[in-house]
């Protein structure tokens, strides 16, 4: 192959987006390069997601566009890998018989030998293991900025709740050993990393098939992620630790304390909640309540001051009523959620919620979910609001996305902060900004010297942006049961 040039388009969660940097990794040892899009490139790698149920669709919608391209240039090589291919295998072959290499989750090691035998094989090459032989993270990576990285510590997922389709693709938990995990972040931060995210199906789980396997003498009074957090807590130059996604089920005291006494673990707290009906959970399989989901909530904020706490919704599971949805939006809004990403419930062959009853009409979903997205981008506008006048440490990621004349970057609590670009502001720089405008999904600031953390008496009342809304709450949530 002459045009040695590969270009990689990532679907889905972060877990994919860390498989695509080892990909990219993979491939340049091997002497390729990145391109700039799919035409031009020698390679193209799909790395691709299952979660939704338009997943297929946009899989194959791409490789329908990359097909004549493949007529005009046998040579270009076309390669879908991720949770999508172990899930459909031989299908995607049979689909679109112009992809070269088709590999699952457990097997990107392999890429070198797949391509090798793709050069000189007459058909598709497939090969999908079910079980892992590597950590994602033994691999070489190409990160695409330097201050950042996904650094996985577990793969896999002991959970059996009745929507997900995950345990079926990524096998069973298994968690990477503490001092490996340390390594690799010690080496990243010699590479300039300042901030990495641990990265995990069901993050705060880590360690438990270890402790299985090997308790050991003398182990301290903590679970195993909460050691691992007080472990990153000493490696110099390490500035923020992030994690994602975790289990309410499984967060213990000991993690909300080390969220609180490690100074470079960010007061960032994502708990999905799914739906605040316990009748829904149940079907769900998610292993808690309500009432445990809030004690959680209250116990975070109780803990870590300042804590940010996400979250995820799922509307319209098969069976939810309007009294099981009027439950989801009073517990969000007790909850007071800073953000939160919410879904509509999407059917995957092979979860055990496919065969439910009550499956929800789509014009009831499409109504719950605009009612959700407003009572949580109320919430949303109303948490930003109460940050304008604040002074806040920001880590700048880049230029904004929307208007070249400012930088964005992220608070510890990961909030988006749009900021004029300055000298000081450049990729990977931690500055202190105070905060002048709120809306619902971002805020406005200016780069100050003054000390973060600071409220300034003297700022301006905040204003709303076009995009939000003032936080009243009182026009969307459901009113009191007699």
């Amino acid at each position: 192959m002459t045009n040695r040039t590969y270009f990689i388009r990532t679907f889905g969660c972060q877990m994919n987006e860390h498989d695509s940097e080892r990909a990219a990794g993979v491939l340049e040892t091997m002497g390729y390069r990145p391109a700039p899009d799919p035409e031009s490139a020698g390679l193209v790698l799909f790395n691709t997601c299952a979660i939704r149920e338009n997943a297929d669709n946009k899989l194959y919608g791409q490789l329908s566009h990359l097909k004549p391209l493949k007529l005009a240039d046998p040579a270009k090589t076309i390669v879908v890998g991720g949770c999508l291919a172990q899930k459909d295998q031989g299908a995607i072959a049979a689909r679109a018989p112009w992809v070269d290499v088709v590999y699952g989750t457990h097997n990107m090691g392999s890429l070198p030998q797949l391509l090798a035998q793709a050069d000189s094989a007459a058909l598709p090459v497939v090969e999908i293991l079910e079980h892992t032989q590597m950590f994602p993270s033994a691999l070489p990576a190409r990160r695409e900025v330097r201050h950042h990285a996904w650094v996985s510590i577990s793969i896999g997922c002991d959970n059996t709740c009745t929507f997900c389709i995950v345990p079926l693709l990524r096998g069973p938990e298994k968690s990477r050993m503490l001092g490996d995990i340390v390594a690799e972040v010690c080496e990243l931060v010699a590479d300039g990393v300042t901030e990495v995210t641990l990265l995990g199906q069901n993050v705060n789980s880590y360690g438990r098939d270890l402790v299985r396997a090997d308790p050991g003498p003398g182990r301290r009074n903590r679970t195993l992620f909460a050691e691992l957090l007080h472990a990153l807590g000493e490696v110099p130059g390490l500035e923020r630790v992030r994690f994602t996604s975790p289990h309410p089920k499984d967060f213990t005291s000991d993690v909300f304390a080390a969220m609180r006494d490690v100074p470079n673990v960010c007061e960032q707290l994502h708990l999905p909640l799914q739906s605040g009906s316990d009748r829904i959970l149940r079907r769900m399989q998610r292993s808690y309540r309500s009432s445990r989901y809030l004690d959680l909530v209250a116990e975070a904020r109780a803990t870590i001051p300042g804590v940010a706490i996400s979250t995820d919704v799922i509307v319209g599971f098969p069976g939810e009523t309007e009294d099981d949805f009027d439950d989801t939006l009073r517990v969000a809004g007790a909850a007071a959620f800073d953000a939160a990403f919410t879904f509509k419930y999407s059917k995957r062959p092979g979860t055990a919620a496919v065969s439910l009853d009550g499956h929800v009409a789509a014009a009831v979903m499409d109504q719950r979910f605009l009612r959700l997205a407003e009572l949580t981008r109320s919430l949303s506008a109303a948490s930003h609001a109460r940050q304008v006048g604040t002074v806040q440490e920001l880590l700048i990621e880049g230029p904004s996305k929307t208007d070249p004349a400012r930088m964005s970057g992220r608070t510890r609590e990961n909030r988006l902060v749009h900021v004029p670009a300055t000298a000081a502001a450049r990729p990977g720089a931690l500055v202190n900004a105070r905060l002048t405008d709120a809306a619902a999904h971002y805020l406005l600031g200016e780069v100050t010297d003054a000390p973060a953390g600071r409220a300034v008496p003297t700022a301006p009342p905040p204003r709303t942006l076009p995009d939000g809304q003032n936080g009243d709450l009182t026009a969307v949530l459901p009113a009191a049961r007699p």
